[in-house]
């Protein structure tokens, strides 16, 4: 049994689909497709159910998955175990991160922390705050940046940085002129037509606790990934934004006006960790490399 196929496998599993898994392993779909094949007439059971969504386990595959994973856990640790012999800081690292983290710029950590560890491969996946923090739980992730609030159980966090939430909008937008006197209660613009992230970004799971506490129900009329894609729908005029201050800052947030807002709502960009799992060399070094506040538990 090759661990390859055990990774192949692996891969197909937690993604529930082959095609997200090959994208995800940077392979062919028919090569892994063949791989997990390979490995199911090795152990003489049928691994996955095909279905018009995708792919589930089955009763073997859910046996094999524990293993499979522990396997693929033990050779990691193996090969740390040579490389620290050797001085070398080494593996893999999978690191989660949302788009536009402001002045955490996980990007440019993760750059510089590449060129001082070259032996150790990166993998990088985007997604929002609340899907990053599951991963980690799931054992998919090592390391993940993240926003706002969340279900954190099981997890270490250290908060990196802190940044207002601001109301952004058009300078032809009725909201301008009112907006340019000074902060604003958060009741003020309740009858505006919002633009904003999916609940799993961080910046959108503030907004909404922050609305919610201050008694105001908004109207979110479009839910977007892309934060830029948001900036240019607040510049056509039509629709309003809650935003970190640095998105307000961003080269196409240009022109546009902000205000802050009271009671001020804060966006806390934050690393997090699987709390009862022993981080490899690898993400110990990373970890060691961003500072921030102290740590503590989800």
């Amino acid at each position: 049994m090759e661990l390859r196929h055990l990774e192949h496998f692996v891969a197909v599993a937690e993604e529930g689909n082959v095609t997200r898994a090959a994208a995800r392993l940077h392979l062919a779909q028919s090569g892994l497709s063949a791989s997990v094949r390979a490995l199911e007439r090795e152990l003489g059971a049928e691994l996955f159910l095909r279905t018009a969504r995708g792919v589930e386990l089955t009763d073997a595959g859910r046996a094999l998955l524990r293993e499979a994973r522990r396997t693929l856990e033990s050779a990691a640790a193996a090969r740390e175990a040579v490389a620290a012999v050797r001085g070398v800081v080494g593996g893999t690292l999978r690191v989660g991160t949302e788009q536009c983290m402001g002045a955490a710029d996980p990007f440019g950590t993760l750059m510089a922390f590449g060129a001082r560890h070259p032996s150790v491969e990166v993998r990088v996946e985007q997604a929002g705050s609340a899907l990053l923090l599951e991963r980690l739980r799931q054992g998919r992730l090592d390391v993940a940046f993240v926003a706002g609030p969340g279900d954190a159980a099981g997890l270490r966090l250290r908060t990196l940085a802190r940044e207002p939430m601001v109301l952004l909008c058009a300078p032809g937008h009725p909201a301008a002129r009112s907006w340019g006197r000074g902060p604003v209660a958060l009741a003020e613009p309740a009858g505006e037509v919002f633009v904003d992230l999916h609940p799993h970004w961080g910046s959108r799971r503030v907004a909404d606790e922050a609305f919610t506490a201050a008694g105001v129900r908004r109207n979110v009329a479009m839910q977007l990934d892309d934060v830029h894609k948001l900036l240019e729908v607040v510049s056509g005029g039509a629709a309003v934004a809650f935003v970190p201050r640095s998105v307000a800052d961003k080269e196409q947030a240009r022109g546009l006006r902000w205000v802050a807002t009271v009671p001020e709502a804060a966006w806390a960009v934050s690393v997090a960790w699987p709390e009862r799992s022993h981080p490899s060399g690898a993400a110990r070094a990373l970890l060691a490399s961003v500072g921030g506040g102290g740590d503590r538990p989800g």
